[in-house]
């Protein structure tokens, strides 16, 4: 009995430290316009993560997340944008599409994903990742809206989330930019 029950805890241990193993950096994904990235590309570098969409109420959350970006990007900081269309059909366009919405309106030159699912049975395997605390270590954050916000230490590890409804120049957020 002792040997099943010690053999047992050793393989929650093994689970939990292959779960906390896996970092972005293991991930890869495709912008909009249809290149390959890779995103070891961002090693050593906070990553803020969004899913986002154009026609929501959240949508002019793009101004802030590109001041925010062109404020941090020299500081080791960059911001990946998603766009999904898993809430209410707010995201209908192709990446074509997503990308002139994106740079006409908001002038985002943040590097911007082709559009992927956040949630549900076709959920991306980074988003998987990053909802999911046994496979990032910290964290259950099932995707509640568009612009939720996944924060990414220098390491790749997820350290904490957002709601979508706070402001990407958030106390929280500034705060874990600036390492305070």
């Amino acid at each position: 009995m002792k040997k099943i029950f010690f053999v047992s805890c050793l393989m929650l241990l093994v689970m939990g430290a292959i779960a906390q193993n896996k970092t972005l950096y293991d991930f890869k994904a495709t912008t909009l316009g249809g290149e390959p990235f890779d995103l070891s590309s961002l090693k050593g570098k906070k990553v803020l993560v969004v899913n986002t969409a154009s026609k929501c109420g959240l949508t002019p959350q793009y101004a802030t997340l590109q001041k925010l970006y062109d404020k941090y990007k020299d500081h080791n900081f960059v911001i990946i944008g998603f766009p999904a269309n898993n809430f209410n059909s707010q995201e209908p366009g192709t990446n074509a599409e997503i990308h002139e919405f994106c740079t006409r309106n908001y002038g985002v030159t943040f590097p911007m994903m082709s559009k992927i699912s956040v949630k549900g049975a076709d959920i991306d395997p980074l988003y998987k990742w990053l909802t999911s605390k046994s496979l990032n270590g910290v964290v259950d954050a099932e995707v509640q809206w568009n612009f939720q916000k996944f924060m990414i230490n220098e390491q790749g590890l997820l350290v904490d989330f957002a709601s979508p409804g706070d402001k990407p120049d958030s106390e929280k957020i500034i705060k874990w930019i600036k390492g305070n």
